[in-house]
């Protein structure tokens, strides 16, 4: 595929000392290496869906909007920072306090960006309010 490195960089990886690859290994929870390519193919597909989103969120606005631009930043941002985990963050426990934090911080990020969707303007509406400004 195109995607491949070339043979002599592949030789050359091989002679120097083993260094942890970022974003390649299957991160804990991922059991295989099919489940750890669904998983980076989702990244990439909420990535492209947010892409699309944002100008749709400007164009429709509502609370289904609101809703799916809620679900789309927080998994983003759960799946960025959990990232940033595997590459930063060493030792088992670390990693364990870590990983509890990312999910409660994704778990309010959530539940906070519902909660200003049905009680308050909404994400679409209070970005157009600071736009006005």
């Amino acid at each position: 595929t195109l995607l491949r490195r070339p043979a002599v960089l592949a030789a050359v990886a091989d002679r120097s000392t083993p260094a942890r690859q970022s974003h390649s290994p299957p991160q804990q929870g991922h059991g295989s290496s099919k489940a750890a390519s669904l998983h980076w193919t989702s990244e990439r597909a909420v990535s492209v869906l947010l892409l699309g989103l944002l100008p749709a969120a400007y164009l429709y606005p509502g609370p289904a909007m609101d809703y799916s631009l809620a679900a789309a930043l927080t998994l983003h941002g759960h799946w960025g920072l959990g990232q940033i985990i595997t590459d930063y963050v060493h030792g088992d426990t670390p990693i364990k306090l870590a990983n509890t934090g990312l999910y409660v911080l994704s778990a309010v990020t959530f539940a906070g960006l519902c909660y200003f969707n049905y009680y308050d303007v909404g994400i679409c509406k209070a970005v157009a309010m600071l736009w006005s400004l």
